[in-house]
């Protein structure tokens, strides 16, 4: 197997804002049209976009949100943990990995709109990932938060917030 360091530097990955190490690997060459999408977008977006996503052990990445569906797939090491705030407030925890004895899936969609964050499940050294989005990611679509802003909206789960938040 592979270590974390190995993929970041195969794959020339960046730190991501939200935490974690990334890189595009796909963004359409067709977009959009404003007009076309819903009104919560503020310009044309491509079609779909895609990235590389890697976290390891001990780091995570915050709670945030984008104004997209956004399909996590599971590549190469340990089972990631997803939390998705639903919007009637319900908190689901996915279990990204291979092993579909344990409830592991490869793939899961979260929702637009909702708060989600991620960290490696406990025992794994990293998690290398996929996301993608469409309509396709825009910075002008993604929303960080801080502990006391969503756990003043949901806080019924104010200690994985408080866990998940930077």
């Amino acid at each position: 197997m592979l270590t974390a360091e190995e993929y970041i530097q195969h794959y020339q990955l960046y730190p991501h804002p939200e935490g974690g190490w990334y890189k595009e690997v796909y963004r359409s060459h067709e977009a959009i049209a404003q007009n076309a999408l819903p009104e919560r977008f503020t310009g044309s977006r491509a079609f779909a976009t895609a990235i590389y996503f890697l976290l390891e052990q001990g780091n995570f990445s915050t709670f945030h949100k984008i104004k997209s569906d956004e399909c996590w797939h599971f590549y190469a090491g340990d089972p990631l943990l997803i939390y998705v705030i639903q919007q009637n407030g319900t908190l689901d925890i996915i279990h990204l990995g291979n092993d579909i004895s344990k409830g592991q899936v490869f793939q899961y969609v979260v929702p637009a709109n909702c708060w989600f964050a991620s960290r490696p499940a406990p025992g794994s050294r990293y998690c290398f990932v996929g996301c993608t989005v469409s309509p396709g990611f825009d910075f002008a679509d993604f929303d960080m938060t801080d502990f006391k802003t969503l756990s003043a909206q949901y806080p019924q789960h104010k200690n994985i917030i408080k866990e998940l938040c930077r």
